[in-house]
């Protein structure tokens, strides 16, 4: 959210103004933010809170497998289905305290209630754990960048809370630019990545052999396109014949 759209409005962090005067994000747009791709799969993600904004977080989460758990007295329609069909565990109840952090990995909290955002960032900070209380940046230690996601390929967006609108539009631009041939390319190339690692010897003779393919002439994506993987196939076939060691 951007800063101006705090101005005027009730605080909602832990610096407590009353109303805001913006002191929460004044920096953000000076604050270096240390992008990574982090690996769900199998840990516990916490999500609190079962409006709207949980069931986005919860999906996002589920999308890449977080063994995930919703707390809130209620939730909508579509996490009672989640919940039911043994996707998520839902615990019907109030966030309790630092005991729910138990063993967590990430902590999403989209509440209506100032007092209990700032008890869940204060509770997940003591712990050194990941952290986001949504559209509070103050009460955060990661933000979420839009995602665009193709196959194998996650491309983020991040206006680092300037503007989720412009990212939004920059999301639906790269959509249509890098879609499905971009993904079909990355599952081929995976599928030398054994052959490159155990053939050939130093990382810069690896990252020369897909770089002839990637960049290469013709077009690997423009082949894609024009449906001639088999020429592809040729490709990869030959650069294989090029880059692999000379037997005695």
């Amino acid at each position: 959210m951007p800063a101006a759209a705090y101005e005027g409005k009730e605080c909602v962090c832990q610096f407590k103004r009353g109303v805001c005067d913006q002191t929460c994000v004044r920096d953000m747009l000076d604050t270096p933010f240390y992008i990574a791709c982090l690996k769900l799969r199998g840990r516990r993600c916490l999500v609190i809170g079962g409006g709207e904004l949980g069931l986005e977080k919860t999906e996002g989460l589920l999308a890449c497998d977080g063994d995930v758990t919703v707390i809130s007295p209620d939730v909508g329609p579509e996490l009672e289905e989640l919940a039911r069909e043994g996707s998520i565990r839902w615990e019907r109840r109030e966030y309790a305290g630092a005991e729910d952090l138990e063993g967590v990995f990430m902590v999403i909290a989209c509440t209506d209630s100032t007092d209990t955002n700032i008890r869940i960032y204060d509770d997940a900070e003591r712990r050194a754990m990941l952290v986001n209380i949504v559209d509070v940046p103050p009460l955060c230690n990661f933000i979420l960048p839009a995602i665009v996601r193709t196959g194998p390929l996650a491309i983020a967006i991040s206006t680092a809370g300037a503007s989720p609108a412009l990212a939004k539009r920059m999301k639906r631009e790269i959509s249509a630019q890098f879609g499905e041939d971009y993904a079909r390319l990355a599952i081929m190339l995976n599928d030398v990545r054994g052959w490159a690692k155990g053939t050939l010897p130093t990382y810069q003779d690896r990252k020369e052999f897909f770089e002839s393919i990637v960049n290469g002439s013709p077009d690997p994506i423009q082949l894609i396109r024009d449906g001639d993987e088999a020429q592809l196939l040729d490709i990869i076939a030959r650069a294989k014949d090029q880059f692999a060691p000379a037997t005695a």
